[in-house]
């Protein structure tokens, strides 16, 4: 009898222990598509404030009668182009658009140690196949007051285009710990890359409570977009932001209102995933990447990849 209470408590056991694994596993896949869904809610939210407010200003009379500079069509484009910016400087919108083909600028990020785990982050394309992520995401900081851990990142894998692609780090920041000014790291991959490069912005100001986009590899389900605001530099060369923090973000983009980069999330405050820290762009984290900074006098402004410096000069001419 003993036999079988034992083997009944046991079989008892395993099957509640798999009952409640399942819960949970169903749980956060609710919670994880639900998540997806609120961000393009969010966009979709974006897209229509704008194009209703737009709306209102198309019925205006002043968008309707003709200027006496005999532009006809085209003044009132510029008028409607003018508010458009107006629009976006004010209420911190990006056009839909623009965010999308942002999303497609960030890729999902794996790095497998030797012990067999695997880590995820986020990596943004910086075009001529280099990737701009976090130090701690694809090698081991190892705290020289602590015995060292003997791991080692075997291999990093980017996810994108339906598959995942060897990439190697070419520089990486001076970071020791996570949550550290020099915790970046620049990859590189070998394969083509049929990606928008991103533009970047290393003089961004991070003025309080200015808006911007975080967009990052939401507990590897994908790159999901989300809004906040700029917070508090931190004695360390941080910046604080009020939005979320969640894990597999690290590395990705945080965008200002014009649709640039102008830092990587690389942490959150403990036990709280609302306010996360941002790592600032400096011209040091593209030292190796070739032709990325353009010449000393035209950095002042938002500086483009290779690729969009060329066309936009294409189009200036």
């Amino acid at each position: 009898m003993s036999v079988r209470r034992l083997l009944f408590a046991a079989t008892l056991t395993i099957v509640t222990a798999v009952l409640f694994f399942g819960m949970g596993q169903y749980s956060a896949q609710r919670l994880l598509a639900r998540q997806r869904a609120e961000s393009d809610a969010r966009i979709d939210a974006l897209r229509k404030e704008l194009f209703g407010t737009l709306a209102q200003y198309e019925r205006a009379p002043v968008l309707k009668a003709r200027g006496t500079s005999g532009q006809g069509a085209d003044g009132r484009d510029a008028l409607i182009g003018e508010i458009v910016s107006q629009l976006q400087a004010e209420m911190g919108l990006l056009p839909v658009r623009l965010l999308r083909e942002r999303r497609d600028s960030f890729v999902e990020l794996y790095a497998y140690d030797n012990t067999g785990k695997t880590n995820y982050g986020t990596a943004g394309y910086l075009g001529d196949g280099y990737f701009i992520t976090v130090k701690h995401g694809v090698m081991v900081l190892e705290d020289p007051d602590r015995e060292p851990s003997g791991r080692t990142i075997e291999s990093i894998k980017l996810s994108f285009n339906g598959r995942r692609t060897a990439a190697r780090v070419v520089d990486a920041g001076d970071a020791n710990v996570e949550v550290h000014s020099g915790d970046w790291a620049i990859l590189r991959v070998k394969e083509p890359v049929d990606l928008p490069p991103l533009r970047i912005d290393a003089g961004f100001s991070y003025e309080f409570a200015e808006p911007i986009f975080r967009l990052g590899n939401d507990y590897s389900k994908g790159i999901i977009l989300s809004t906040g605001y700029i917070g508090q530099r931190t004695t360390n060369g941080l910046v604080t932001c009020l939005t979320d923090g969640h894990p597999g973000v690290s590395g990705g983009g945080v965008l200002n209102r014009s649709g640039d980069l102008v830092g990587i999330p690389i942490g959150r405050m403990q036990g709280d995933y609302r306010f996360s820290f941002i790592l600032p762009l400096r011209e040091e984290m593209f030292r190796k990447v070739p032709g990325l900074l353009a010449q000393p006098e035209a950095l002042p402004g938002p500086v483009a990849a290779p690729t969009l410096r060329a066309a936009a000069a294409a189009a200036a001419e």
